[in-house]
């Protein structure tokens, strides 16, 4: 079975970061790891082909190629999804969709051409799907009916369908599933509270694959929350930490995990000697009141700042999420975000307004309040410029203006250059470098020219060009005195503003034509207004 997986594209997001894949010359963060973990589900003498369509178009050659297609995506990729499967169907050719999309809402229009929809986990339903192909079937719907399988069966993804010269970062997983019940996350939804977990020969097995294919930049675990099962993380530590010792660190690592890493010294110490450079919290608001609306009581056991502070610490840069746009939430939603992120220094903090998800505690709560606005549900994907999916319980103009001026406050040039400095003058030393080879670690490697031109495109621009040009130098003098080993991570965080400098734009533009289109909101009530419309 010829076999053509297609990757959709991806709208411009905060974590498409295409001006720093540019100086880099990269054209993708991160690869479909879905997609390559299915290919090594399906019957290995399959022919297999994938295209990224972030990486590039799919040739004519290729569709004439496949006699199957399949297609796997998130909600954000949905209208790429509908433009791919309907260029199969075009061709005639039977099309499979999966994914987190399809899963959590497999009745979706942009869906309605496909012929399969493999739906949750594949190491469940994948075996169905083939069966229903080895039958001659034309189509069929495939659930595992809430079942999660053991991943410890799970193959070493098929790396090698990868363009890996494409991509900035690799994909691997280690684990599935969070033990919390955050109302508008729909991980729990999609992978259970019980987090699954690889054992360390698998993750190690997946690592030397990349390593054999010449992988030596960094690798992201995907996993949603990389602690959720603190034991086995802690099994898998050690074995990583000895098998980047045996290569002199090949990689570096970063993740997702929950506030309560922080807690966790022990845990912190084996991630930073196997080097995670960065691990992404989802803090999401510093106001208690609406974490605890949303159900993250996680995050209200102990001091946000406290934690940023300790895990950056250890050497552990922190990357952060925010949302805006809770229930009950107060005015100054934003300015309370901006003054959180400014005193702890977060670089990378994410904004966005909240989005009620397919079947979250959010959306069926709003759905049953007649709070959800459907049709703003199903147009369009989850982005960070997309207004609220629902009726909020204060004015959606305040909401979304508040957060268009705190994003942009948070990455105006000048602003952020202070906060990263700050930043870094607290970031505790790289634990991992002591174990590296003495000689490994003073020979002299020199830069690529791809390297060496993207700092020099930096120091152009904010050295010299823009109004930070006094603020940069500072700056780069006071971080090479205070914390040289972690320099040229500074830097390399700097130059990440190139792209919110291009994406503060997009963000103000995109939520303006949004808020243009809305009717207006009728006048609040008076007090007297209001007690005539209570019931006598």
């Amino acid at each position: 079975m010829r076999t053509l997986f297609i990757y959709p594209e991806f709208p411009k997001t905060f974590w498409s970061y295409e001006k720093i894949l540019e100086l880099v010359n990269r054209k993708v963060l991160l690869p479909p790891l879905g997609i390559v973990t299915v290919a090594a589900l399906l019957p290995q003498e399959w022919e297999m082909k994938l295209v990224d369509r972030n990486v590039r178009e799919v040739s004519e050659a290729e569709w004439a190629w496949a006699e199957l297609v399949v297609i796997s995506g998130m909600i954000v990729q949905k209208a790429d999804m509908a433009t791919q499967i309907g260029k199969a169907k075009q061709r005639g050719l039977p099309v499979a969709v999966g994914g987190p999309f399809a899963s959590s809402t497999p009745d979706a229009p942009e869906l309605q051409l496909a012929d399969f929809k493999v739906l949750d986990e594949g190491e469940i339903t994948l075996p169905m799907f083939i069966e229903a192909i080895q039958k001659g079937e034309c189509s069929g719907r495939f659930s595992s009916n809430g079942v999660k399988p053991d991943v410890t069966g799970t193959p070493i993804p098929r790396f090698d369908l990868l363009e890996l010269d494409a991509y900035d970062s690799m994909s691997v997983q280690f684990s599935r599933g969070c033990p919390f019940q955050c109302e508008f996350c729909d991980i729990i939804v999609l992978y259970g509270r019980k987090p699954r977990t690889k054992n360390p020969e698998q993750l190690i097995a997946e690592l030397q694959y990349l390593y054999d294919l010449g992988w030596r930049r960094s690798i992201f675990l995907v996993d949603d929350n990389f602690i959720g099962n603190k034991r086995n993380a802690k099994l898998l530590l050690p074995a990583l930490k000895e098998w980047q010792i045996k290569r002199n660190y090949p990689f570096s690592f970063a993740t997702e995990a929950s506030v309560d890493l922080a807690a966790d010294d022990e845990l912190m110490e084996m991630m930073a000697e196997c080097r995670f450079d960065s691990v992404f919290l989802g803090i999401e608001t510093p106001d208690e009141a609406s974490l605890s609306i949303a159900g993250k009581h996680q995050n209200t056991r102990s001091s946000l700042e406290d934690s940023v502070d300790r895990i950056t610490s250890f050497g552990i840069r922190v990357m952060a999420g925010f949302i805006i746009g809770f229930d009950g939430e107060k005015t100054g939603a934003g300015d309370r975000i901006v003054t959180f992120v400014s005193n702890t220094g977060i670089p990378a903090a994410m904004m966005g307004m909240l989005q009620a998800l397919p079947n979250t505690g959010l959306w069926h709560r709003l759905e049953k309040e007649g709070r959800l606005i459907q049709e703003q549900a199903d147009a369009k994907g989850v982005n960070q410029t997309n207004l609220l999916n629902f009726v909020p319980s204060r004015p959606i103009r305040d909401i979304a203006n508040e957060y268009v001026d705190a994003f942009c406050r948070l990455y105006e040039p000048n602003a952020y250059i202070d906060r990263v400095t700050h930043y870094y003058t607290k970031m505790g030393q790289p634990r991992w470098q002591k174990y590296v080879k003495a000689a490994a670690l003073g020979k002299a490697t020199l830069p690529t020219w791809t390297d060496v031109r993207a700092l020099l495109i930096v120091i152009w621009r904010q050295g010299v060009l823009r109004d930070t040009r006094w603020r940069f130098w500072r700056s780069l003098l006071k971080i090479a005195r205070l914390n040289p080993n972690n320099f040229e991570q500074f830097v390399v965080t700097l130059a990440h503003n190139e792209h919110f400098q291009e994406y503060r734009g997009i963000v103000t533009r995109e939520i303006q034509v949004q808020l243009a289109s809305l009717p207006p909101e009728p006048p609040p009530a008076t007090v007297e207004q209001s007690r005539e419309l209570q019931p006598a």
